[in-house]
């Protein structure tokens, strides 16, 4: 049975500033049998005012459509490779605070992999048009979970994507080594899956709805199986 459903670890924590500001995760664990049951961009196609005089008029535009449709697929290419709506600097960053939390304690890299972000941002848009409240995949039917999945939500404008991998990374004070049980999830569990030494792909998402962005992360094989170490 998952420890971290939402009924069980919602860690909320609270900060007032002058706006009310909020954030909270919630992260997932596997029993060995449930895990094997299932500011402003510049404008693409300026040209220069000093240009030669000889460019005609029609030639100027043929240059223009074509600079856009090189950005066009360009864009379309890259969020194709990422596979949800994360910009590349976001990838880079949850990429690089994940594999340097696991540097940390002597656990190989994570590699992105754009099918588990895709499996993210489907959750995350499910996230937002229903409820916009953080809730983990169910174990059965059409959402079945079928990898490890760390959430965060918090004031969009005030918190990233960098912002969640920070939050659960701070569990690692909490965690006091040994197996992974029905006790120790709850305080750490977001913080042992992204070092669950198994564990080799990682894909991620977000998304914003009532002031309030939502990440998704998923990872494979999932870690915080129950009676394991995470390394």
């Amino acid at each position: 049975m998952p420890c971290g459903r939402l009924e069980h670890a919602r860690n909320f924590c609270m900060r007032t500033f002058d706006t009310p500001l909020f954030m909270a995760s919630i992260a997932i664990i596997f029993s060995v049998g449930s895990m094997f049951e299932e500011k402003n961009d510049p404008t693409p196609g300026s040209i220069p005012m000093h240009q030669e005089s000889n460019m005609s008029a029609i030639e100027t535009a043929s240059r223009i459509d074509s600079t856009h449709r090189t950005h066009s697929d360009t864009t379309q290419t890259d969020s194709m490779s990422i596979g949800s709506r994360l910009t590349k600097e976001e990838v880079e960053q949850l990429t690089k605070l994940h594999n340097k939390a696991r540097s940390d304690v002597g656990v190989g890299p994570l590699t992105w992999s754009s099918e588990l972000a895709i499996y993210a941002q489907e959750w995350a848009d499910r996230l937002a048009s229903e409820s916009c409240k953080m809730e983990h995949r169910p174990h059965s039917g059409k959402w079945l979970q079928k990898h490890g999945e760390n959430l965060f939500i918090g004031t969009a404008g005030f918190y990233g994507v960098a912002d969640a991998v920070k939050a659960w990374e701070r569990e690692r004070s909490l965690y006091k080594g040994g197996v992974i049980n029905y006790s120790n999830c709850y305080s750490s569990g977001h913080y042992t899956q992204m070092v669950w030494s198994n564990t080799k792909h990682l894909g991620c998402a977000k998304v914003e709805c009532d002031g309030k962005i939502i990440v998704v992360c998923n990872y494979d094989p999932p870690g915080n199986v129950i009676g394991q170490k995470p390394y």
